[in-house]
């Protein structure tokens, strides 16, 4: 196996990591408003991601810097022409986890409602811009002779990637609100419960129509059999 294989593959294992661990806390937080009917019920929340939610950001960081390491010219394409999805991510995960941070810190409602506001948003975004991204890189974007992104904002807001944000943040949301029915108790966990099986129909159904988009784009054998695995 060549050395760039091997990179490529550990790189994917970093960013499959961070989706699936972050992706619980992307969901938390967009239930935060759904949820948690009273502040107690929204700490509950809160504090089911509390200790692990800036761990498992370091597996982004650390996926960025295989990719610079390994790939500076795939790094340099991909951070400049997705430049303006990547910074409201970034601006999205700073006043998230500043929310996490503050929110506690004063009693009066309003306080405390702003920054549940600023978690929901910080939450909601990255779930639906991750999604974005990764389904323009399955789509193709394009590329000048010096591997430089030619096109514009609404050319990466196309029908498939929008479709592939929407289905990123419904995983997301399944997958956060199977977490809180496995770390609460009571009426929150009673909820999340239900919750997680409607919109776990839901996104089935957004995955399954994702994914043969998908096979219609980028057709071959191994992509119908892994979509048929």
């Amino acid at each position: 196996m060549e050395l760039t294989t091997i990179w490529f593959l550990l790189i994917a294992v970093l960013f499959t990591g961070y989706f699936i661990l972050e992706g619980f806390d992307f969901g938390v937080g967009m239930l935060l408003p759904v949820l948690g009917r009273d502040d107690r019920e929204r700490r509950v929340l809160i504090n089911t991601i509390g200790p692990v939610w800036d761990g498992n950001e370091v597996w982004l960081i650390t996926a960025g810097g295989a990719m610079f390491a390994a790939f500076p010219e795939w790094y340099a394409t991909m951070f400049s022409g997705f430049y303006l999805p990547l910074l409201l991510i970034l601006l999205a995960l700073i006043a998230r986890g500043v929310a996490f941070e503050f929110r506690h810190k004063r009693p009066e409602p309003s306080w405390k409602r702003r920054w549940d506001t600023a978690i929901f948003f910080g939450s909601l975004l990255p779930a639906v811009l991750w999604g974005v991204a990764f389904a323009n890189i399955l789509r193709g974007v394009p590329l000048d002779a010096q591997h430089e992104y030619v096109g514009g904002l609404l050319d990466l807001l196309n029908p498939y990637a929008l479709l592939g944000g929407v289905t990123t943040a419904a995983l997301f949301l399944t997958h956060g609100a199977v977490f809180i029915a496995l770390k609460t108790v009571g009426e929150v966990r009673e909820r999340a419960g239900k919750l997680a099986v409607r919109v776990g129909a839901v996104t089935i159904l957004l995955a399954v129509a994702f994914l043969a988009w998908t096979l219609g784009i980028r057709s071959s054998t191994l992509a119908v059999a892994l979509a048929a695995a």
